[in-house]
């Protein structure tokens, strides 16, 4: 019988469910007030390059007036508040984004450029889930030992990058919040919306005042509230590069810093592995979200005796991927989320190419318009190969072998990253072996990008240091 091929009608989800304003200006002490620069920046949508809407570029001094209203609710309002009463507002924070997760998910596919089925089944369910799990905390933390009565820390300095700028958000937010701290937080800014209605979420569940601030920009922006002397703890997701900045500007302050950076995961697949079941964990692993993950498993080692078969099957895989419009429910790859990370991706590329490696990618057909990068797979990659030790934050697969177990954890530590890794196995002692020898934050067994609130999530070396989620994350808010 010969193979069929179904073709898929386009099934866009509707932008009417979005209403942005054609301009924003930061939150502070509970109230969207113009910047005191009067400038302002574009976010465009990455899938079109069409704007979406102009943003306000917060200076010194809305640094300065955020920091103030940050303190002083945590002074007089949130930190003398009672666990059970701030459990409440994160309840209801929750709730509302659960009934406007629809809305959000769109939200963040126009400004982010990843697939909707991405949105609306994995970001806004986690988001949700982050602050629920948070809320039940609110009022047990000294139950979750960490000391009889843990206090609030303070002022947290948040600032969080466009890859998932909700769940960032979210990951930042509830843990401080559930502690007693207030925050000032800076998104990206490439994409800001989701936080600047996570606002307007924050102003319908009558959170008190000056508890979150929301603060847009740039670097600059960034750096003048991470040095600010008013804040007590600073939060950071996102390069090595500006995590190696933050650690210099607040050594010596007494500030907590806790650094989630970048990523080269290693995807380990063993002789004995289903491989059909391991290869939709390797697409996961890398495609998800066009690689735009920190903890993407962008290095394949698979064992040498099932590589021929691995990459065949995955191949074939492949080329079953649907790039496109990510408002479509059947897209799997959206866009690039900006024309500087696209230059990246096909910078490294090419150097994968000029290095000796060959590179593969399905027959597809880029968008005209927007930012686009073809699903990617280079085998006959070494160590010494650039796509092999720097981080593309792309949808560039590398592929290595291995012989023997020992091999495999060899190879894969062989980085200065430290955030994840997966090992595919029917072993269970070979998983438990391999899992004890990886220097990773975070090891999935036959499964990849599985995320909860309740487990602690982060690296080691260069992948920065720190847990978010889970008590260990709980710790980072607590004196």
């Amino acid at each position: 019988m010969d193979e069929q091929t179904f073709a898929y009608a386009p099934a866009p989800e509707s932008r009417s469910v979005v209403s942005l304003r054609p301009s924003y200006e930061p939150f502070i002490d509970g109230a969207f007030a113009p910047a005191a620069t009067g400038d302002h920046i574009t976010t465009v949508n990455p899938a079109d390059e069409e704007p979406l809407a102009e943003v306000a570029v917060a200076g010194d001094a809305d640094i300065d007036r955020a920091v103030a209203a940050a303190r002083r609710a945590f002074d007089t309002v949130w930190g003398p508040m009672s666990g059970a009463e701030r459990g409440k507002y994160l309840f209801r924070i929750a709730r509302i984004l659960q009934e406007r997760s629809r809305e959000l998910a769109v939200l963040e596919t126009l400004d982010n450029g990843k697939p909707i089925k991405e949105t609306r089944d994995t970001d806004l369910p986690l988001v949700a889930a982050h602050f629920f799990y948070h809320a039940g905390w609110a009022d047990k933390l000294g139950h979750a030992g960490l000391g009889p009565d843990p206090r609030p820390v303070g002022v947290a300095a948040q600032v969080i990058p466009w890859n998932f700028p909700l769940l960032m958000l979210a990951w930042k937010i509830a843990p401080a919040l559930a502690a007693g701290n207030t925050v000032v937080l800076k998104p990206a800014e490439t994409t800001p919306l989701s936080a600047l209605v996570f606002a307007e979420i924050c102003q319908e569940a009558d959170l008190p005042p000056g508890v979150v601030n929301i603060v847009t920009g740039a670097g600059a922006t960034g750096r003048a509230l991470v040095a600010h002397p008013g804040t007590d703890k600073v939060a950071f997701t996102g390069s090595t590069e500006v995590g190696r900045e933050i650690a210099r500007a607040v050594a010596g302050t007494g500030k907590r810093v806790g650094l989630e950076l970048g990523g080269k995961g290693a995807n380990i697949v063993y002789d004995d592995a289903a491989l059909d079941q391991a290869v939709e964990g390797i697409v996961t692993g890398i495609f998800f979200n066009q690689g735009h993950v920190c903890c993407a498993g962008s290095r394949l080692l698979v064992q040498e005796s099932v590589a021929d078969e691995v990459l065949l099957r995955l191949r074939a895989r492949i080329e079953r991927l649907r790039l496109g419009d990510p408002l479509d429910k059947n897209t799997d790859i959206g866009a690039i989320n900006s024309a500087a990370q696209l230059d990246r991706i096909r910078a490294l590329a090419r150097a994968g190419s000029d290095e000796g490696a060959e590179g593969w990618s399905p027959s597809c057909a880029l968008p005209e318009r927007g930012y686009w990068f073809p699903p990617t797979v280079f085998t006959g990659v070494s160590q010494a190969h650039r796509i092999a030790r720097e981080e593309i934050f792309g949808p560039v697969l590398s592929v290595l072998t291995f012989r023997t177990p020992d091999e495999a954890v060899a190879k894969a530590n062989n980085t200065p990253y430290g955030l994840s890794a997966g090992v595919w196995t029917e072993k269970g002692s070979r998983m438990l072996w391999t899992a004890e020898r990886l220097r990773a934050g975070v090891v999935w067994s036959n499964t990849f990008n599985k995320f909860d609130p309740a487990s602690p999530f982060g690296g080691y070396k260069e992948s920065g240091y720190g847990r978010e989620g889970g008590r260990h994350g709980l710790e980072a808010y607590l004196a």
